[in-house]
């Protein structure tokens, strides 16, 4: 009810007494109490609206299930409906003001929602804000559910929707290394092991491998997702389904199915899943996964355009910005060097995640809150980072074909195809001698006649070492099938 003494406040009450709510806000005491024990990240809920949206479709499908089973009168359904719509279309979200990082295993999190929808749904009914008494955050909002199963579905469904977008990013971003492959497909260039110069190559094949690796993580990625279709919700406290109908669960599944688009599927053994945090963990293990990978395509493209003058100097990323205070004329690999950032910070986060799945007890776990907070974190992270990868470096990259094939043409990396025709000790010699004396293996083979000219010509051609005509087709080949698929 409103202040009798203060028209911008209203007094809400909980176990603990009696709070000053703003008579404008549409969260209630329990938000409040959160607000004031949990000034941790700055991060509050708002800032992952998937999340927001989330826990907004969970409280109208449960709305909706609870009238059709008879336990929700109509004109409080629509009156949470219709507050629900509101906030997954964008509305109120900044009303969802709780740090991400909280105690209570999500509870804050579970009564922001609850008080949000209540007071947005007594205005729907022409009530006051906090008149609990026509409709309750508890009694009517959270009818049939618990944090412990509410809060874990809400985050397997937001996560779902931030994987989608990691997924785009990361398909979009294979797409520019597939064009740089076919692009780069006839650029000669040297392999390296160990760093050392190992055989030729095509930079076409080298991006190429970035394409693949890529397309790899994105199967990879696809999978994890489907763990998190499998939902407690209906499990209640522990998992056991108490203060539910007995067909509350798979009435609530249906109706969360058809709000989201996701094909959810309530957990056979809902106390298993009220508890287990295995598939954040597997997900979190995924991202790990895509970032170490990440981070290794960057390293390699640092190295490549190291120089200008002292380094390899064989590709050219694009000049995004001045990189020096005090060095004229330098410019650093920068987008690189951020992705390489985000992959350190997903590899901590892994490990954040993978602690409090373990320090779960008993029948809940208590850390969901940073599991989230860490999860949410990598997926929007990594999306960007693949997005910033993409348009501000791998589109301009470009290739000084030139200094590539006087590598190849003056490498000892080719006496490696003499192996079948003189044998490995006499072309470790060859090598050996080439490195030492500074001469070329082409001119010491011919000197110790050790081949004629058309066999030496016809073995060390840089384009027969690779394949090209080969390689291009399966470079052409690999980017049709991206496409495709």
């Amino acid at each position: 009810m409103t202040h009798a003494k203060d028209p911008f406040f209203r007094i809400e009450h909980d176990l603990l007494g009696d709070r000053e709510i703003p008579a404008d806000a549409y969260w209630g005491i329990h938000t409040l109490r959160a607000v004031e024990n949990f000034p941790i990240s700055g991060q509050t809920l708002q800032t992952a609206p998937e999340l927001v949206i989330a826990l907004a479709a969970i409280k109208q499908a449960a709305a909706l299930a609870n009238h059709e089973l008879g336990l929700l009168g109509k004109e409080r359904v629509d009156a949470i409906v219709a507050a629900c719509r509101e906030i997954r279309a964008g509305s109120l979200h900044d009303q969802f003001v709780v740090d991400l990082i909280q105690g209570g295993a999500g509870t804050s999190t579970n009564m922001n929602a609850n008080e949000v929808i209540a007071n947005r749904a007594l205005e729907i009914l022409k009530k006051s804000r906090g008149d609990y008494s026509c409709l309750h955050p508890n009694e009517h909002v959270n009818l049939g559910q618990s944090t412990n199963d509410v809060y874990p579905t809400a985050l397997k469904v937001a996560a779902l929707t931030a994987i989608k977008r990691l997924l785009g990013a990361m398909a979009s971003l294979r797409c520019a290394f597939d064009a740089k492959a076919l692009e780069f497909a006839d650029v000669l260039k040297m392999g390296r092991t160990q760093l050392q110069d190992a055989v030729p190559m095509t930079l076409g094949q080298e991006f190429g491998t970035y394409a693949l690796m890529l397309a790899e993580d994105e199967s990879r990625l696809s999978e994890a997702s489907l763990l998190l279709l499998e939902i407690n919700l209906g499990g209640t406290a522990i998992g056991t389904g108490i203060c539910t109908h007995p067909d509350y669960a798979e009435c609530v599944r249906r109706q969360l199915a058809e709000i989201t688009g996701l094909e959810v599927a309530t957990a056979p053994n809902l106390i298993e899943a009220t508890q287990d945090c295995g598939s954040f963990v597997q997900l979190s293990g995924v991202l790990k996964r895509v970032a170490v990978k990440l981070s290794k395509t960057c390293n390699d493209l640092r190295l490549l355009s190291s120089g200008p003058r002292a380094g390899f100097n064989e590709i050219n990323l694009p000049a995004k910005q001045a990189g020096s205070s005090i060095m004229p004329g330098k410019v650093n690999p920068v987008i690189p060097e951020v992705v390489n950032q985000v992959a350190y910070e997903v590899i901590g986060n892994d490990l954040t995640i993978t602690m409090a799945a373990e320090a779960g007890q008993l029948q809940l776990n208590a850390f969901e809150p940073i599991i989230f907070y860490s999860l949410n974190r990598s997926l929007v992270h990594l999306t960007a980072a693949c997005r910033t990868l993409e348009n501000n470096c791998i589109v301009g990259i470009t290739a000084n074909r030139d200094h590539l094939r006087y590598i190849v043409e003056n490498s000892i990396g080719v006496v490696t195809a003499l192996n079948t025709h003189l044998g490995y000790e006499v072309a470790t010699q060859i090598a050996m001698e080439a490195h030492s004396t500074g001469r070329g293996v082409y001119d010491l083979v011919l000197e110790k006649k050790l081949m004629s000219v058309d066999q030496l010509e016809r073995v060390l051609l840089p384009e027969n070492l690779i394949g090209i005509k080969t390689a291009t087709r399966d470079a052409e080949k690999f980017v049709h099938s991206a496409s495709m698929n």
